[in-house]
């Protein structure tokens, strides 16, 4: 599968869909810091740059899928709400120009709840009727990562759509068959055990938070006691509490067992960072963000700005604005199979077609044989 993301950040899609074997073909990103991510981990891979130069990008490949996440501040509640009418919001429809250019045969839009009400709906609207323009078959559905398999509430809208035109092959890749909600009881319950079993990780895996031995290296006061712990087994552990801080009137609030919307505007001043108890009130730190958004520990750290280390407020706002990396390979692994199926039914279809023909054909010579054809 062929694929391009653009407006691509620190690419959770690459991320997600990396044990798919999918290629990407190129990114498109313009922010200084994630462009240099994709730079350190992707260095083959090339960032085109602005999405809205789309007709000068040199792709000679043929693209299967666009995924993308077009800027959610003008949609976001805690935005100023100008919708469409703000030029970041506008992304949207440089995005069904890009579809209509390139005509994938998926595409993935993500973005807040907030574009669901922004300018009571006619934004949305506006969107979804682009794309019934263009001819592809839709479906939209609001999925939260804490039911993926990562610790932290964020809802995100996702609108997956088929250039087939048909709308049921993609409520198909968004929707399981066995229930139309995901948000049943039972989901509810699966989302909490996944919660309880990363509770319980150990800090050599991807998961948040970690059993934090009381056995610390060296690097416990530079690294926040959250990586390269190399955990003594034998030794008694303990799990950090978060607490939600609430800057604007002092107030700090136990989240539980999961954690809050990572945002860009964690660690940029104002005391918004969620707060750790592990013996010592500490703030979260980059590597808990990325454990919280499924990346790899220490994905966003990197060789940056001519040092060895990236300073935590790039880090913060780059995972803040990421999607997160579980519910992409989700999405992924439907439209895989999704797309297996397709590719059966239109080899059936044709097999069954030529058959057809065969016997047609074999029917009239046999006609013309006996003299019985008219």
């Amino acid at each position: 599968m062929n694929y391009i993301s653009v407006c691509s950040g620190i690419e959770a899609a690459t991320v997600a869909w990396n044990k798919l074997g999918w290629n990407p073909l190129g990114f498109s990103e313009v922010d200084k810091f994630p462009s240099a991510v994709l730079q350190h981990h992707y260095p083959n891979v090339p960032n085109l740059g602005d999405m809205t130069n789309y007709k000068e990008w040199n792709i000679n490949e043929s693209v299967d899928l666009i995924i993308g996440g077009t800027p959610c501040q003008s949609f976001s509640i805690s935005g100023l709400r100008k919708g469409l009418e703000d030029p970041r919001g506008n992304l949207a429809l440089t995005y069904i120009g890009l579809l209509d250019y390139f005509k994938p045969k998926y595409f993935i839009w993500e973005n807040v709840p907030g574009v669901l009400s922004s300018n009571k709906g006619e934004d949305f609207s506006s969107f979804i009727r682009a794309i019934q323009e263009i001819r592809y078959g839709f479906a939209y559905r609001v999925l939260d990562a804490q039911y993926f398999g990562v610790p932290q509430r964020r809802k995100r809208v996702f609108v997956v759509g088929c250039s087939s035109g048909d709308w049921r092959s993609a409520a198909e890749i968004l929707f399981e068959s066995e229930s139309l909600s995901r948000d049943t009881e039972e989901s509810r319950q699966k989302g909490k055990d996944s919660t309880k079993e990363t509770r319980g990780s150990s800090t050599t895996d991807n998961r948040w938070p970690a059993r934090i031995s009381n056995t610390l290296d060296v690097a416990y006061h530079d690294k926040l006691g959250l990586e390269d712990q190399h955990i003594n087994a034998d030794c008694p552990k303990f799990v950090p509490t978060v607490y939600e801080s609430h800057p604007n009137d002092s107030r700090v609030t136990d989240m539980g067992e999961t954690c809050t919307t990572v945002t860009a505007r964690w660690g940029t001043g104002g005391n918004n960072t969620p707060l750790v108890n592990q013996s010592v009130i500490r703030r979260l730190t980059p590597v808990e963000c990325e454990r919280l958004q499924g990346f790899p520990c220490g994905y966003t750290e990197i060789p940056y700005n001519n040092r060895p280390h990236t300073p935590d407020g790039h880090r913060y706002k780059a995972l803040g604005n990421s999607m997160a990396v579980p519910v992409i390979r989700w999405l992924g692994e439907r439209i895989n199979g999704i797309d297996a199926r397709s590719k059966v039914r239109y080899v059936g279809s044709a097999n069954a077609s030529r058959q057809k023909f065969a016997t047609t054909m074999g029917t009239n010579l046999g006609e013309k044989k006996h003299g019985t054809s008219t």
